[in-house]
């Protein structure tokens, strides 16, 4: 009697993969604060593993050498703190001048408001004056904007909370969660995983060095600007619009809020508000498409199409982490489909 092996496989319909995928978006939206935080970790981590390298290299243990690197980090970025701080400071004490500004110009824009709609009830039939419902407004209770506060602020203390500690432990863990992490798969797809990991190594790396060398330069040549033109607070506004800067699209808008507050108080006249948002948008024009490929070059290589796609879909998802997660999430999405067969097409698209 012959005995014959039989292979037998599976293969997901369409409906199946569905399903798949809206587990996952389901999961990724309601469990974002975790998601968010790891993915944060992640990409410190990566950035700063070639320092621990180096000190590992001169005989220095991992763990050592994570945690010296975390303090370092955490000494650096308390010291720029300290210094928005102060000049923050000096903003609150001179808050009243500039809400009074503001003041004026929603009074002024309010008044051309009433007008409008006064125009508006005038041309309205006596009809449908009639049949227009009063609404009355009532303030929220206190307790309720103390809610409202506290559940905002959340995100942000888990991340602060829990990011350190994640990058040090991978940090120094990094070896062997890197060795187990390929003894997940086959022996004969381990290779091809070895080299994704590699290839989302470098290009986070390159990511995110090349973000804060470009917000850097972003933020000295904004302060520069601001205090050339004796604009108030020009270190603290030129951090400010600097980081805005570095959002895609958005940032060239969201850069101009904060010299144009300052402002109020400062000018009268409409020339310096026009001067203030060309420079601010050829900086950000110079930031994205001059800085950014001249740094980061190809490794993180998404098209246009793919790119916008990704900011709207990660922004929707998770807010204003969502944009700034977006490109590296993506780009990783990419180096994926990459070395996965039968997604290779995928990774072409997103690329093209």
């Amino acid at each position: 009697m012959q005995i014959e092996d039989v292979k037998v496989t599976s293969r997901s319909n369409p409906s199946q993969r569905v399903i798949a995928a809206a587990i996952v978006f389901a999961f990724l939206y309601f469990a974002s604060d975790v998601v968010v935080t790891l993915l944060l970790a992640a990409l410190l981590a990566y950035f700063l593993d070639p320092v621990v390298s180096i000190f590992e290299r001169i005989h220095i243990p991992r763990a050592l050498g994570a945690l010296v690197v975390m303090l370092a980090v955490s000494a650096i970025l308390a010291g720029l703190g300290y210094l928005v701080a102060v000049r923050a400071n000096q903003f609150v004490a001179d808050w009243p001048r500039y809400s009074a500004a503001l003041r004026r110009v929603t009074t002024v824009f309010d008044r051309q408001l009433t007008s409008l709609e006064k125009g508006v009830e005038a041309i309205t039939p006596a009809t449908d004056k009639a049949r227009t419902p009063q609404r009355i407004i009532e303030p929220p209770p206190v307790r309720e904007w103390l809610l409202q506060g506290a559940g905002s602020l959340y995100p942000i203390l888990v991340v602060a909370a829990f990011v350190p500690f994640l990058v040090f432990f991978m940090l120094a863990a990094k070896p062997r969660i890197w060795k187990a992490t390929i003894e997940l798969f086959p022996d004969e797809h381990r290779d091809r995983v070895r080299g994704a990991l590699d290839q989302v190594g470098t290009m986070l790396r390159s990511f995110v060095a090349g973000n804060a060398l470009v917000a850097g330069i972003l933020m000295l040549a904004s302060w520069g600007f601001f205090a050339a033109i004796d604009l108030k607070y020009p270190f603290l506004l030129g951090c400010v619009s600097g980081l805005l800067n570095l959002v895609p699209y958005l940032g060239a808008l969201l850069a101009w809020v904060p010299p144009f507050l300052i402002g109020l108080a400062q000018w009268n006249t409409v020339g310096p508000y026009i001067i203030v948002a060309s420079v601010l948008t050829g900086l950000h024009i110079a930031g994205i498409n001059v800085l950014m490929p001249a740094i980061v070059g190809r490794r993180v290589h998404l098209n246009a199409l793919a790119a916008t796609a990704a900011l709207l879909f990660w922004g929707w998802l998770w807010g204003a982490v969502g944009l700034i997660l977006a490109i590296p999430v993506t780009a990783t999405v990419k180096v994926i489909c990459d070395h996965s067969e039968g997604w290779e097409p995928v990774g072409r698209w997103l690329g093209a």
